[in-house]
């Protein structure tokens, strides 16, 4: 086992920490927060201009996962860089609220090294579980596992299902003559999107969120704290949200919700949207907010998992 530090990014005076490389989770949740910081979307709510924002926001995260993430004891993963408050400024700045970017591309994060690395666009299928715990004693866990697909390897030792995780690995070594990041080598751990998260008030635990579903993990988590922290909902209404994804390509909304009716003013907005069936955007998202010592839970109606206090 390797001990890793969190990595936390600031957002609206609150510190959002998660899990860091070979996981991209808390970088890139951690940049489209950074980004909409500079957006009034508390104001906005959940609707069409804040999922058309969220949107642009991911696609433009998603570019700069594709170059930097990656297993950082074999890559220089400029982890500061890619949160400075300054280069996210700057990325904010592409966003434009009226018109969709299909050629969202990296940036140039400060400290970001001298080798030149190649985007790798390779979203890892589902195979992952999530759950979020908050004991007597104050002590939070927010904790996602994975052993890749479904059963993982399907092949089983000392009662333990191997993983199937070299499918996270870039199939291609390198693109264009640049080495992809996410290559595999020996002893390296494949990145994930896993994105437990905690959001810490006043050096507290505060709200706590997380979920499976491979590279839209992230999409799940940041809605839901967006819901969470943004527009005052309790977290049994912010996991119930919607699904609005976007990881570099189209805009998938999800099928029989409200994100649903975005769809005709995201494609005049120049979004290529896709409305997917709960089957394609199935997520698990756990999640406990800490409000005046009372903790109040939500469990994603997709999956089975359900809200319990002892």
């Amino acid at each position: 086992m390797v001990e890793r530090d969190p990595v936390c990014a600031g957002y609206r005076g609150l510190d959002v920490c998660g899990m860091g490389p070979p996981s991209s989770g808390a970088l890139t949740v951690g940049q489209i927060l950074g980004m909409l910081e500079h957006v009034d979307v508390p104001r906005m709510g959940y609707g069409v201009e804040a999922a058309h924002l969220i949107a642009e926001a991911s696609r433009l995260a998603f570019a700069d996962r594709a170059v930097y993430m990656a297993d950082a004891d074999y890559v220089n993963v400029p982890i500061a860089g890619l949160l400075d408050p300054v280069y996210l400024t700057l990325r904010t700045q592409r966003l434009d609220r009226d018109a969709a970017d299909p050629d969202a591309r990296a940036g140039f994060p400060p400290r970001r090294g001298l080798t030149t690395f190649a985007p790798q666009d390779q979203p890892e299928p589902p195979g992952t579980s999530h759950f979020a715990v908050v004991d007597a004693a104050g002590n939070a866990l927010s904790m996602t596992t994975t052993i890749e697909t479904g059963f993982g390897s399907r092949l089983m030792a000392e009662g333990f299902l191997l993983n199937n995780e070299l499918t996270d690995f870039s199939f291609s070594p390198e693109v264009d003559g640049r080495p992809v990041a996410n290559r595999v080598e020996g002893g390296k751990r494949p990145r994930s999107s896993m994105s437990p998260t905690i959001v810490m008030r006043d050096g507290a635990p505060y709200v706590l969120t997380g979920s499976p579903g491979g590279s839209r993990i992230i999409g799940y988590t940041a809605m839901s704290l967006f819901g969470m922290l943004d527009w005052g909902l309790e977290p049994q209404q912010a996991v119930a949200l919607g699904h609005v994804v976007n990881r570099g390509g189209t805009t998938d909304l999800e099928e029989g919700t409200e994100a649903a009716s975005f769809a005709a003013e995201l494609r005049e907005r120049g979004h290529e949207v896709e409305v997917r069936a709960l089957t394609s955007l199935t997520s698990g998202l756990h999640a406990i907010m800490i409000r005046d010592g009372t903790l109040l839970g939500g469990a994603d109606p997709r999956r089975e998992g359900v809200v319990r206090a002892d």
